[in-house]
């Protein structure tokens, strides 16, 4: 794609934007934007965040992380739609690919990690052992699939003005009295919100950014107020939303669902691979990502070395298209490095140790919601039995791991029988009346 400058003084702010044969005009991450505005109110917030960074690097340097176990991170996505336009209101099938994209990109399971060229074998390894679900409870801790569907009379969220007080992109989607839909408690869940952010020329919409995050709010010398006004979590253009997007209306762009990629990667720390500065002399702040420049990808997946004073292992590597931090192709992406890696899992265990928390019960069983419900056979392939030791009348729903209700039937006495012969082999959670019963169901 061809990157274009457009200028919009009375902001006093300008968005780096792509233009393509179409009127199309589309900045892929705001990030760096945000921070020019934070330096233009607040002198010195750029650099500032940079010591910052490097304090929090250097926070995980020689620190031996926990064991390797397996960190959960709840999931709430808010899909905010113009009630005018139903077709913003993604199925619930594009939220659990986009869930799926999450878990295989983080965990280096994707498929597309065998395009990675050889030079970088040295910086890659393995993924960050985490899993991304769809919480199972609400705050109030009521089941839940993890998607919030709010219908709105806002055409489109991008707001000039919210920038000028500090605040973000589109910060009244996070908000239901200002037409979006309130954040669930951002220390328990990663929230995400779906939304419309374009801004409407000669009749004609057009997407002005991708999406946009925030970072870790406690990193070590984070600057006061470092993410502004602007609520924490992560905010996506609706057609950029998972791979199975049926509304992607965008002339010669790919969506593969890396655009979350990319900016849950701010939520848990990086900067894009560049530094957020078009020249070599600044970089990310870590140790095995290549300094580039933010234009070294214009288009297509070209081998470049726009930045020849790389020395990562004593090797002077090219662009690393391929790293989810830059502006590349979608198709071009497919990896982390070792230290981003390192680095976003120190967050996980660090400045967003509550989101990862065993007794965060978003994901876990609460026992004041539990039911005295037996199910056998359990394992079962075809039919289970669910036994309860008083009269029931309700819905029994079944919930796979990402949330998703898969099966529905109905108790009316002590005894039901289900069909469960269609579902995939795997670990279920079972519900009557909104509650647990024997929680887990094991499908072979």
């Amino acid at each position: 794609m061809k990157k274009t400058l457009l200028s919009i003084g009375v902001f006093a702010m300008t968005f780096a934007i792509y233009g393509q044969n179409t009127p199309t005009l589309i900045k892929k991450c705001a990030t760096e934007e945000y921070m020019q505005y934070r330096e233009s109110v607040q002198p010195g917030y750029i650099q500032a965040t940079k010591d910052a960074f490097e304090v929090a690097k250097a926070s995980q340097e020689g620190v031996v992380l926990k064991n390797n176990e397996t960190l959960r991170i709840p999931v709430v996505v808010h899909v905010v739609y113009d009630e005018t336009r139903p077709e913003m209101n993604l199925a619930d099938s594009v939220i659990h690919n986009q869930i799926k994209i999450l878990n295989d990109d983080f965990n280096r399971t994707n498929a597309d990690t065998t395009n990675m060229r050889s030079d970088f074998n040295i910086v890659t390894g393995e993924g960050l052992n985490i899993v991304f679900e769809l919480a199972a409870f609400d705050p109030q801790g009521n089941p839940t699939t993890g998607i919030t569907r709010t219908s709105t009379t806002t055409s489109s969220f991008l707001d000039f003005t919210g920038m000028m007080d500090g605040g973000g992109i589109a910060e009244k989607v996070k908000y239901t009295a200002e037409g979006g839909s309130d954040a669930w408690d951002q220390s328990r869940y990663m929230n995400i919100w779906v939304c419309n952010m374009a801004l409407v020329l000669f009749d004609q919409e057009i997407p002005m950014v991708l999406g946009y995050a925030t970072p870790p709010a406690d990193m070590p010398n984070w600057p006061e107020e470092g993410v502004g006004n602007m609520s924490d979590g992560v905010v996506v253009q609706y057609q950029f939303f998972g791979s199975n997007n049926p509304t992607v209306g965008i002339e010669d762009y790919e969506v593969l669902g890396r655009t979350v990629t990319h900016e849950v990667g701010h939520y848990l720390g990086l900067r894009h691979i560049w530094g957020d500065a078009e020249n070599c002399i600044e970089d990310d702040g870590i140790e095995d990502t290549p300094n580039a420049t933010e234009n070294s990808q214009e288009s297509g997946c070209i081998h470049k070395n726009t930045c020849d004073n790389d020395d990562i292992y004593g090797v002077d590597l090219p662009d690393m298209w391929e790293n989810y931090m830059d502006y590349s192709d979608e198709s071009c992406q497919n990896s982390f490095t070792n230290k981003q890696i390192a680095l976003m899992r120190g967050v996980l265990e660090n400045q967003r140790a509550d989101l990862v928390a065993e007794d965060n019960g978003a994901l876990a069983i609460k026992e004041d919601t539990k039911l005295n419900v037996a199910m056998h056979p359990n394992p079962t392939n075809n039919f289970v039995t669910l036994v309860s030791d008083k009269n029931l009348k309700g819905a029994i729903k079944i919930v796979d791991l990402s949330g998703k209700i898969v099966a529905e039937s109905f108790i009316n006495g002590i005894q039901t029988t289900i069909d469960v012969s269609h579902l995939q082999s795997g670990i279920y959670q079972v519900f009557v009346e909104g509650k647990t019963g024997a929680s887990k169901l094991v499908k072979f």
